[in-house]
């Protein structure tokens, strides 16, 4: 076989081959980065100059931020990354200034977790990792502008991201405003009366007896600035995994409540954090929705996600207790009269202060959980709940447990006591974190008030029958009156209006819009992330750190693991990697009132800070006086025609990052924007998420994986190392042993054919199966356009200067129209599919190809395989890049076919077909049919009632 291979060289010494494909995509990557040909001109200083330049119309396309793991790119990685890039590469070509780049998301635990195991830095192994991911992507020639590449952990980028962490610790939300605000705006409306003190008086009037703002001492006002802030610390409630000695984000945490990493139990404990105050800006977030371009199926997750719903709040006061108070969020405030028991979340703050020192009398046993107390059965259930994750505690049809807390609130409606219990399907994150319980409309307070014996009261008229479950549709109320109000009769909207005013009208509730988006957990304990810029003095008052003094760079330290503690005791509390280094965590400061001691704050960001305001710093990366020139953000990002809000012309990436990343982004961007810092209301205007490139596994009996590349197929059956193995298809993976790495692909066929094959397996937004064997199919098409244009014997041009033959412009002109628009749509395996057609007829047509053509076909291939389009477009004489060449345009004359074929019936019955202009008239057409011979032949004769013409496809003749 290697001797025919030799022949076969020896015989063509020019054909296009993967040795060949390395050479030239070598040469031509260098000669990008040694011209800048992707760099793309800002409109201060580079534009200035060059007119032509600064008119065209820009475009700002973006990838999402790839994290630099250690085990390098699978082939299933570049699928986005080449895609736009082959999306930018025709946006040059027709007429546009295109700004794409690529930065790395560095900071997370991957690093963290590795360090912990070698004791390598983070820094150092991801450095290392950003490299070889550098060289991969390189590899692929993608045309990213170089300069304005960075990773979220250079001091230059992380020093920012403290800067937006400040301004949104320093603002607050005005309401009336419906903006963000300076937080000193806010302490001056506090200074000068015009804003009361909760508790206080106002100079403006009113009264309540307490101090007024200069009364107040620094801790005072600092906790009262905190409520406002929209960057604030607080205790809250949060997944702690004391085996791994840090707090989790809900996605870290599996459905059974156990840690993903390690399986260790996870308990919801309450610690003191930052968090973002995002849920000011719920409306916001779901309005703007609207004006963006993004797939319905992300929109509707965010809105889900944000979970705005309309309804009351409901006030009930617990009996025998005149301080406390049980306020509940309800969307369906008509059933207020079934309420026949409260429930609280186990996390609720109310419990310790209602939890009587005795069982009141005659109190069910099933209530109690056997203990002796209230708040010994209290105590155990919130210790069993803790174990739980918020999935497990909200499956359906689950056993419903909970335990009585000894108190009883009074429904306002009824005034009949009704038993507070403590649940775990309550959850703190929706509403109040209380609920009151209407079995008879609720499908859960139903299985809880059975199990438990409470009585139900139905208020709305189930259907006929109707018996054994709640009745959640709609109906007449019932049950539902007292002394001074009546809902009995009336529909579900009626209802609802009629005792949320009467609520309003008491004093003890009122209409309410209610949001299920939380605030945003801002805090990890861990050490490979952003420090917070902000210090503690001795009374435990939060400051920030002045712009002078960032960026804070992260200390070494001895040990990066958070400290880990038995995996069973949840009453454990974090120590931090940070913590341990106490020269830099206790400070001297000179923060503008002399120097004084502080300490540090020793949690880090979590890793979605960095990718919050990315694409800002891809406009001005190099700017260290402000976070973004206002005019550069104004050109790339600013409102314009059709994107109201502004915001990346393309953002690609997976879907996953739906309700995490978006979001987050979404926030920071809209504070920035309300403060003045950015003229675009939203990030990212249009949204494309791509596919998925999946590759079979292979599992022994044991179901573990086994190498893919060894596994041999015999009669449909499948075989590892002599044994059967199952086969399904899964994603791609170096744990699942299926991983094909860029660089093997490369190696075989080259950059070119890899590109290829990735666009042509099937629309970019589908998940579609790798198959090695397929990719030579592109190689031959890159092997055939060679050949069209090169002789394989002599390396020679082989182009001629004469014009081509009609044939040949229809098919020439068919294509680039077809693939013009599949660009532009990113449909880029339609594309390939037509110019694979043209490129095939040119190769039939036989004989040289005329010079106009082979340009513009190369042009059409350009953005697709670029390396090779750069060699064949300098072999044909060109000495500029074909990166920046006008991409082909149609010509409408050769679009239009010669002739169409036209249908001729008879009795509905085809009896000829005819080719005919396009353009032929009714009359004519009608003329043709009737003088066709075995159409006269067909007809016998006999005369004709009617002709039905439809120019120029069908002739239908109905016979007398």
């Amino acid at each position: 076989m290697s001797e025919m291979n030799s022949a076969a060289e020896a015989a063509a010494p020019h054909r296009y081959t993967a040795a060949m494909a390395a050479d030239i995509e070598a040469r031509w990557q260098d000669f990008w980065d040694a011209e800048g040909t992707y760099q793309a001109p800002n409109p201060s200083g580079d534009l200035a100059g060059d007119p032509a330049q600064a008119a065209k119309p820009k475009k700002f396309i973006m990838d999402m931020f790839p994290y630099p793991s250690g085990a390098g790119l699978h082939v299933g990685h570049p699928l986005g990354y080449i895609a736009t890039d082959v999306f930018a590469r025709h946006q040059r070509m027709t007429g546009h200034n295109v700004l794409h780049t690529l930065g790395f998301d560095a900071f997370g635990l991957p690093a963290e977790q590795y360090a912990v195991q070698t004791g390598t830095h983070p820094r150092v192994s991801t450095e290392a990792n950003i490299e070889n991911m550098k060289a991969q992507l390189r590899r692929l020639g993608l045309g990213h502008d170089n300069r304005r590449s960075f990773a979220t952990i250079d001091p230059d980028y992380y020093k920012w991201t403290q800067w937006i962490f400040l301004q949104i610790f320093n603002s607050w939300y005005d309401d009336q405003a419906q903006k963000a605000r300076p937080i000193d705006e806010l302490v001056a409306q506090f200074e000068s009366g015009a804003r009361q003190v909760p508790g206080g008086t106002s100079r403006a009037g009113g009264s309540g007896g307490g101090r007024e703002w200069s009364a107040l001492s620094a801790r005072e006002r600092a906790d009262l600035l905190g409520e406002y802030r929209l960057a604030y610390a607080s205790d809250a409630p949060v997944n702690w995994c004391p085996g791994l000695g840090t707090v989790l984000a809900n996605e870290e945490v599996t459905s059974d409540g156990r840690s993903e990493r390690g399986n260790f139990p996870v308990f919801k404990s309450k610690l003191r954090q930052w968090n973002m105050r995002i849920t000011a800006y719920a409306d916001r977030l779901l309005d703007d929705l609207d004006a963006l371009d993004w797939p319905e199926a992300i929109k509707l997750q965010q809105r889900n996600w944000i979970g705005r719903s309309e309804g009351a709040r409901v006030d009930f006061s617990v009996d025998g207790n005149n301080s406390a108070r049980i306020t509940v969020f309800t969307t369906r405030p008509d059933t207020l009269f079934g309420a026949t028991y409260m429930v609280l979340a186990p996390e609720h703050g109310l419990i310790d202060s209602i939890v009587p020192a005795e069982w009141p009398e005659g109190v069910k046993e099933a209530w109690t959980g056997g203990a002796a107390t209230p708040a010994e059965a209290v105590a155990a259930y919130r210790k069993q709940a803790q174990t739980k994750s918020d999935v497990e505690r909200q499956t359906e049809h689950k056993d419903k447990t909970g335990v009585f807390t000894g108190s009883y609130a009074l429904n306002p409606v009824t005034g009949e006591r009704i038993p507070v219990f403590v649940a775990d399907y309550v959850l703190m994150g929706y509403g109040t974190g209380a609920i009151m319980a209407v079995p008879g409309q609720d499908e859960r307070d139903w299985e809880f008030a059975e199990a438990f014996e409470l009585p139900i009261v139905r208020t709305v008229q189930p259907p006929e029958g109707w018996e054994g479950e709640a009745f959640t549709g709609q109906g007449p109320a019932i049950n539902s009156a007292n002394d001074e109000i009546s809902l009995d009769g009336l529909d579900v909207a009626a209802a609802k209006a009629k005792i949320t005013a009467w609520l309003t009208d008491k004093g003890i509730g009122e209409g309410t819009v209610n949001f299920r988006l939380r605030d945003w957990l801002f805090s990890r304990q861990r050490y490979w992330g952003e420090p917070f810029p902000i210090v503690y003095d001795e009374d435990g008052v939060a400051h920030a750190l002045p712009e002078s003094m960032l960026p804070l760079e992260l200390p070494e330290v001895d040990d990066y693991s958070p400290r880990t503690f038995d995996p069973d005791d949840a009453d454990t509390r974090p120590e931090t990697p940070l913590s341990r280094n106490e020269d830099w965590v206790n400070v001297e400061l000179d923060l503008g009132d002399g120097p004084k001691r502080y300490r540090r704050e020793t949690n880090t960001m979590p890793n979605w800070a960095g990718s919050c305001w990315y694409e800002l710093r891809y406009l001005d990366p190099h700017n260290s006086e402000q976070l973004v020139a206002p005019d550069i953000e104004q050109y790339w990002m600013g409102p314009r025609e059709g994107q109201p809000h502004g915001g990346v012309d393309l953002y690609v990436g997976g879907a996953e990052h739906a309700v995490l990343h978006l979001l987050y982004a979404r926030f920071w961007s809209k504070v920035l924007f309300d403060l003045g810092h950015v003229s675009s209301v939203e990030p990212f205007h249009k949204l494309y998420n791509q596919g998925m490139i999946q590759a079979y596994v292979y599992r022994d009996e044991r179901g573990f994986p086994v190498a893919a590349a060894e596994v041999e197929e015999r009669d449909g059956k499948f075989w590892f190392d002599g044994e059967p193995v199952k086969r399904e298809l899964g994603k791609m993976g170096k744990s699942l042993k299926n991983a094909v790495t860029p660089d093997e692909i490369c190696a075989e066929y080259g950059a070119d054919t890899l590109r290829l094959y990735e666009m042509a397996m099937g629309p970019l937004d589908v998940s579609r199966p790798w198959d090695t064997r397929a990719v030579v199919g592109q190689y031959r098409l890159l092997q055939r356009l060679w050949r069209n244009v090169v002789d394989e014997a002599t390396g020679e041009v082989t182009v001629v200067d004469g014009e081509p033959d009609e044939a040949m412009l229809r098919a020439l002109h068919k294509a680039v129209d077809g693939v013009s628009q599949d660009m532009a749509a990113m449909r880029f395996n339609t594309a390939i599919a037509k110019i694979t057609e043209l490129n095939n007829h040119l190769t039939k047509a036989g004989g040289a190809l005329p010079r106009s053509v082979a340009e513009r076909l190369v042009l059409l291939v350009a953005p697709l395989a670029p390396h090779i389009a750069e060699e064949l477009w300098r072999r044909l004489g060109h000495t500029d890049s074909v990166v920046h060449q006008d991409f082909p345009v149609a010509d409408p004359a050769y679009l239009v076919d010669e002739t169409v074929t036209c249908v001729v019936q008879i009795k509905g019955k085809v009896k000829a077909r005819l080719e005919v202009s396009p353009a032929v008239t009714d009359e004519e057409l009608e003329t043709l049919a009737l003088g066709d011979q075995a159409v006269v032949a067909a007809l016998g004769g006999a005369g004709i009632r009617k002709v039905i013409v439809r120019a120029p496809k069908l002739v239908n003749i109905v016979p007398a």
